[in-house]
This record gives C-alpha cells, structure tokens and sequence, in this order.
C-alpha cells in the first residue's frame, strides 16, 4: 500500500484512482462496507483503490476542547487498510488553511487537479470543505464538470442501530466490548510494547503480568477485568486483561495488565496486541493483598471455563 500526506500530481502516477473520502475513525463496519466498494469498483475499472483522510482529526484542529479520543491509532488503522485492500492510502495533514477550502474548491483542487478521481466513494452523511458544506448531493452535481462518477454508501445497520463511532465510543465507555465488537466488526484491541512494571503481579500475587501503557489519544474501555485475546509474533494466546488503577495499592496512573494463560515466556519489550472480547467484573478495592489474590483466582477459574467453550 502506498502512503501519502499530499494529493498533488498523484494522477500522473496512479491511474483510474477510485477515491473514498471520510475519517475512518476504528474502521467499523460501516467504513468497512465504505472501502469495500472502493476496492470493488477500482477493480472493476483496473484503477488504484483509494482512500483520502486527514491527520488528525479535523476536530482536534477546530474544536480540540471537544475533540474525541480515537477508536484506532494510526497505525493499527494504517495496517487495516492495507488488509481491507486499499492500495493507496492519502493521510493528509489538516489545518486551518485546509479547513477553509471551499468544498467547490476541493473537488477542483484535490479529486480533479491532483487525483484524476474515476469514481468518488461517500457514506450517506459524509461533508467536506468549508464548515462542512460539502455533501453526497454537491458532489453529484460537480460530477459532469470534473468527469467522476459517484457512488453513495447507505447506512450500515446491526440489530437495528445505524452504525457509527459515537455509538461504538459510548459502548466502550461503559465497558461493553462484547456489543462494541458488533459494529466495529472485531473485538477493540490496543497494541504496544510490553513496559516494566511494579512487579507486585510476579512477586507479591503470583500471578505474573504483562504492562502496557495506555495511549491518551486512542480511546481505552473503561475500568475493569475483561477476557483477552493476546496476539504475540503471530500466535494468539488466551488471557485476563485489568484496565485500571490498582485501587487496592492505591495507584493513580491508569494502565493496562495482561496475565496470558499459561504462558512463562518474557515479555519485556515485545509489542503484543490485546483484544477484549467480554467484561467479567468491575475493577475494585480489596482490603488486603490475599483478598485480591483470592479473587484473581477466580477470575482465572471463569477464564479458563470461558475460553474452553469457545474452543469447543
């Protein structure tokens, strides 16, 4: 896949470009069906599947107080891309000076100038330009004058809900994975390198875990222990995942600890990815150390009888 941050001249080195214009943000099963299309199509015309986004998101530039936290890191939702079948990624920088571009002036300028686009790719609600004044109904209208075709995504729907990041943000916010993962269309995971922790898992609990740091930027599900899928040099394994603070040693700085069935190799340094597939409890306080471990103990037991149903 090619990756770029400008669209100038991109026609002249990529024919029949296929563009799909949106944020993208956790790649959901809307989006999914969005750059389905896309691919689709740039085959059916022997053109480049493409897809054109910004970074960051326009509302970390023009609203950064309201701003939401991401559903993917750019480099999860870079490495999805690649795997949906896109084969020309344009992540642009967004500014105010691209902010102000007119949404006629960015059909001109960008899909006609610097892309050439054959066929232009939108979801039902998509805007652009100008405070968003650009619509699927204004691009239609331009088509005849820039020579693209236009292709408009109805809403995706699951079990009756229109699927959107808002839903799906809400749903992690309450720690609902499992739901979440119906219209993400795969269970929310974070990626990152395994960090030296205070070793209380090993030493004080007996029960050995692996740290990641959390990235303020890309939204995490709330608080709790939840049955993890852990993905390491290409071989899955089967876990508990605690999102929090550790309030029984009274810890402030909110982090993520993963003990992978067993498993004794050493993780330091090694970039794992952790999937939540269900929440089994809320993250609490317990009076002593022993108490905790009676509980982790528990959580294993449910663990392990979750896990060998699945497997079954």
């Amino acid at each position: 896949m090619y990756l770029y941050q400008h669209w100038h001249s991109l026609k002249t080195k990529h024919k029949n470009l296929v563009v799909g214009l949106g944020n993208f943000d956790g790649l959901h099963v809307g989006h999914q069906k969005l750059i389905s299309e896309v691919v689709t199509l740039s085959n059916q015309v022997e053109g480049t599947a493409s897809i054109f986004t910004f970074h960051p998101h326009p509302l970390n530039v023009l609203n950064p107080d309201n701003s939401p936290p991401l559903l993917l890191s750019q480099d999860s939702k870079q490495k999805f891309m690649a795997k949906l079948g896109v084969d020309l990624l344009l992540m642009v920088p967004f500014n105010l000076t691209f902010a102000s571009m007119s949404p006629s002036d960015f059909v001109r300028t960008v899909l006609y100038e610097g892309l050439g686009a054959s066929v232009v790719v939108v979801g039902y609600n998509n805007t652009f330009g100008h405070r968003g004044r650009g619509t699927p109904e204004l691009l239609q209208k331009l088509s005849s004058d820039y020579g693209y075709q236009v292709k408009v995504v109805p809403p995706v729907m699951v079990e009756g809900k229109t699927v959107s990041s808002t839903l799906i943000r809400d749903l992690l916010l309450r720690g609902d994975v499992a739901e979440a993962a119906k219209f993400l269309g795969y269970y929310p995971f974070v990626e990152g390198p395994v960090v030296t922790g205070d070793r209380r898992g090993r030493s004080l609990l007996g029960f050995p875990t692996a740290n990641i740091d959390i990235n303020d930027l890309v939204l995490v599900p709330a608080n709790g222990v939840y049955l993890a899928k852990v993905h390491i040099k290409g071989e899955s394994y089967f876990g508990l995942a605690n999102i929090g603070v550790k309030p029984t040693f009274q810890t402030k700085k909110r982090n993520i600890e993963v003990h992978l069935l067993d498993f004794y190799q050493d993780l330091y340094g090694e970039s794992i990815k952790v999937s939540f597939t269900r929440k089994l409890r809320e993250e609490k306080r317990f009076q002593t150390p022993s108490d905790l471990v009676k509980q982790i103990e528990r959580d294993i037991l449910e663990a392990r009888v979750a896990w060998s149903k699945i497997k079954e």
